[in-house]
């Protein structure tokens, strides 16, 4: 249920409402606007009895909102969130595009340092790198763990550069969000509920990748798990899906973009490595992702593609990164004039 107060709703009518729901057994989430204030309603398990609420002063509408989740939906919040990483670079809303670019694993402290000298120099604000890497096989490496999680701190303090890496666990969570700025949940944990909770108690930016075989419903109802613990400061990431085709190694569904948008206020970016699996695919889907309106891209880098322990064949080269890059600065260009002239 979504509670809209009139405009000329003081301080005083909000925080009553705010009483009568909370003595329902509910909790109330304020969600202050440009005109005025709506209070979301959460907690409840079907229909809600709205008469309490509607008798009280000021209260201009009440509307039943019918979806599994509410604080990830513009229902409940209609502009934009803009997700802040660091201290200033911004991903949602108007922000320039985000762009993360990286190894799939932390392999070694010269592949970090040579990686993340190359991506800072070049304009790069975000490293992206796996300490903890979940495998299909058991065989295939798992990644450093706490000795890569250690490399990955002591990059971003020498080099200046923001590190995201993935975490697997609730019990990891603490520990890996004191050695990077920003938290990923793989597609494999997008339904590890208790690691949604957890990651949704520190205040600490999270990407949530869309899980293997995900709907954009079970998608939003994680995303919403992390919002209810405290955290509104979640990016989703679209990364394939996949399907009956087996050219590629997922299915990239780039429609996902403008649906996204219009249901939900997060931010939206996405990887165009993993959802290919091919390096010559990786540049064009990038850039068409880019045209649907994604707020960002993550790409997989690697100073030497062909020796990687991790995904190497949907890996870029340093140079066709560079390539990469310019063009999606020039595309950006282009799509804000193309926007500004309809």
């Amino acid at each position: 249920m979504l509670i809209v107060m009139h405009h000329s709703a003081t301080d005083k009518d909000i925080e009553k409402v705010k009483k009568t729901i909370s003595s329902m057994g509910l909790r109330p989430v304020a969600i202050p606007g440009a005109e005025r204030t709506a209070i979301g309603v959460i907690g409840n398990q079907g229909w809600i009895d709205d008469s309490p609420v509607r008798v009280l002063k000021n209260v201009l509408e009440i509307i039943h909102v019918t979806k599994p989740y509410k604080l990830v939906s513009r229902d409940f919040h209609p502009s934009d969130t803009v997700v802040t990483l660091g201290r200033n670079i911004k991903v949602g809303g108007k922000s320039p595009l985000l762009i993360i670019a990286g190894p799939c694993a932390v392999e070694s402290r010269e592949q970090m340092f040579k990686t993340a000298d190359f991506l800072k120099k070049l304009g790069v604000p975000v490293l992206r790198g796996g300490a903890y890497k979940p495998r299909t096989s058991p065989y295939s490496f798992q990644g450093m763990r706490k000795q890569g999680l250690d490399l990955l701190d002591e990059v971003r303090k020498e080099v200046g550069i923001l590190v995201v890496t993935e975490v697997m666990s609730p019990e990891q969570v603490d520990m890996v969000a004191e050695k990077v700025d920003i938290l990923q949940i793989g597609a494999r944990n997008m339904q590890n509920y208790d690691l949604l909770k957890e990651v949704g108690r520190i205040r600490k930016p999270v990407i949530l990748k869309r899980g293997l075989s995900a709907t954009v419903e079970e998608w939003l109802a994680s995303a919403e798990y992390i919002l209810k613990e405290g955290n509104p400061e979640v990016v989703l990431c679209e990364r394939g899906i996949r399907t009956f085709e087996t050219a590629t190694r997922n299915t990239a569904d780039l429609s996902i973009t403008p649906l996204l948008k219009a249901v939900s206020h997060l931010p939206i970016i996405f990887d165009p490595s993993h959802a290919t699996g091919h390096r010559h695919l990786v540049s064009p889907m990038a850039m068409a992702s880019v045209v649907t309106g994604v707020d960002g891209i993550m790409v997989e880098v690697h100073p030497d593609p062909e020796h990687a322990l991790s995904d190497g064949p949907q890996s870029l080269h340093f140079k066709e990164f560079e390539k990469l890059y310019g063009q999606i600065k020039e595309l950006e260009d282009f799509m804000k004039r193309l926007i500004k002239k309809y």
